[in-house]
Parts: structure tokens; C-alpha cells; sequence
């Protein structure tokens, strides 16, 4: 990974002024994990600033966790203090024993990993047989998606498929944030929005990138230090099929389950 990039720059993090959307997306990702988590012994990688860590701890049998960048590891150490093990560590190199896992997550990271066939080959050797890797991730495939600044690659649905496929594992789609289902201002605003990042237009930090929000979203909010039920209305994913992209929604999950 990029060893010289402050992503405290190019990331919200808590308490930082974000939509509601975002926190919404925040929420729906760690509701949705809460069913492959439970009384199961659980790692989130790439954990950033920690949203979900308290919320999923509370019903994994065990839960650790860490990220690549030690300040933004740091956030997350400062709120939840013992109450959740924190490690810094390379999402390639999984410092964790074979067989040791139940469940593996990455979410909003997979783009920030190097070389993603190496994550998934470290996640075959730390899961347990018939383990499970959780991903969400930023649909690549809507005509106005931008792609953040430091990244590597963005997956849709079909080089997710192809690449834990390779990899011995079976997989399961699922759509969140309904494109359809937007704001009239952000519909009639997306091919702005897709001019904009042809022409390189759109602002590369996170506070770069607030007033756009503003125009778009109204009023932001702080972003939560910490997920807790009910803090939003669960929506639940769609099923999408593995042999087609999908042009729907705004976040793509995968559920790959490690074959025996």
C-alpha cells in the first residue's frame, strides 16, 4: 500500500460533516454484516475510523480489527479504548493464524489494496473452512462514478465474481442506495456530475469536496464515532445477479464464502 498518502485527507472520519446518505450507507453496511457476525469470531480490515466495530463487537463471539493508516488507526483508538482490539497492520499480510476466523470484512477499502488477489489468498489461509468475506464497495459501473483519489483498482459485481472464483469461493450480490430512489436535485445533478469527472473537475479531500455535498445533499451532519441500532432504517440489499453489472445502485456487497 501507499505508505506516504494521509488519508486522513481523503476519508470521512468521525465527526467530520457528511450527508445523511453517507451515514445511512454507513449503517446499512454493518446491519447487513450483523447476520454472518453473530457468535462467530470476527476481523474487519481496512476499519478506518471505526464506525461499526462497537456495534458488531457487541454480538461477535470475538471481534479484532485494524487498518493500514496508524492515524486514522489512532481515531478509532482514542474512542473505543480497550473496548475493541485494534492492530495496525497490511491488508496483504494478515497478521492472524491459519484457520483462525469465521468471518473476514473490508469495507469502502478493497480499491485501497495493492494487489487484491493477495488479500483474498491470505483470507483463504486465516478463515476457517466455509469462512466468509464480507465486501462493500462503490458501484464502478454508474456513468458518474468517481473514483477516489490513491486507489489502485474498483471492482463491480463481475471482477468480484471472477477474482474469488479463482480463488475458491463461492459468491453472493447484493445492491444498496437504489440510484432511482434519489433526490430529485442529485438525479437531474449526475450528469453534471459525470462532465465533472471527465474533466477532472471534482476536488480530491474530503473538506474539498464539502461544499459539493452542500449544493446536493443540503445540510450535512457529523459523521457518528459509533453505529448503534436503530441510528437509521435498515435498508435491505437487493439480490444481483453474478453475471451482470449492475447499473442500479451506488454500493455493490459480496458475501464470498470459502469453499471446502
Amino acid at each position: 500500500m501507499k505508505t506516504t498518502v494521509n488519508y486522513l485527507k481523503i476519508t470521512e472520519v468521525t465527526d467530520d460533516l457528511v450527508s445523511r446518505e453517507q451515514v445511512q450507507r454507513s449503517c446499512d453496511r454493518y446491519y447487513w454484516a450483523k447476520q454472518f457476525c453473530e457468535g462467530k469470531v470476527v476481523l474487519e480490515v481496512g476499519c478506518g475510523t471505526g464506525q461499526g466495530l462497537g456495534y458488531l463487537s457487541k454480538v461477535a463471539q470475538r471481534f479484532v480489527a485494524g487498518d493500514f493508516s496508524l492515524d486514522i488507526l489512532k481515531v478509532a483508538k482514542r474512542h473505543y479504548g480497550s473496548r475493541v482490539d485494534l492492530f495496525q497492520f497490511d491488508a496483504q499480510h494478515l497478521p492472524f493464524a491459519n484457520n483462525s476466523m469465521d468471518v473476514i470484512i473490508l469495507f469502502e477499502a478493497i480499491y485501497y489494496v495493492p494487489n487484491v488477489d493477495l488479500f483474498i489468498k491470505e483470507c483463504r489461509r486465516v478463515l476457517k473452512p466455509t469462512g466468509k468475506v464480507l465486501i462493500a464497495t462503490a458501484n464502478k459501473d454508474l456513468s458518474d462514478f468517481n473514483p477516489s483519489p490513491h486507489t489502485y483498482q474498483y471492482f463491480g459485481v463481475l471482477e468480484l465474481y471472477e477474482i474469488f472464483d479463482q480463488n475458491g469461493f463461492s459468491t453472493q450480490f447484493f445492491g444498496n442506495t437504489v440510484v432511482s430512489n434519489l433526490s430529485l436535485i442529485q438525479r437531474l445533478s449526475r450528469p453534471l456530475k459525470q462532465l465533472a469527472v471527465n474533466l477532472n473537475l471534482i476536488p480530491k479531500t474530503a473538506d474539498g469536496k464539502k461544499w459539493l455535498k452542500r449544493i446536493i445533499f443540503g445540510k450535512l451532519i457529523k459523521m457518528p464515532g459509533e453505529i448503534k441500532e436503530g441510528m437509521g432504517l435498515f435498508n435491505h440489499p437487493t439480490p444481483l445477479s453474478h453475471h451482470m453489472v449492475d447499473k442500479d445502485h451506488k454500493v455493490i456487497y459480496c458475501a464470498a464464502k470459502l469453499l471446502k
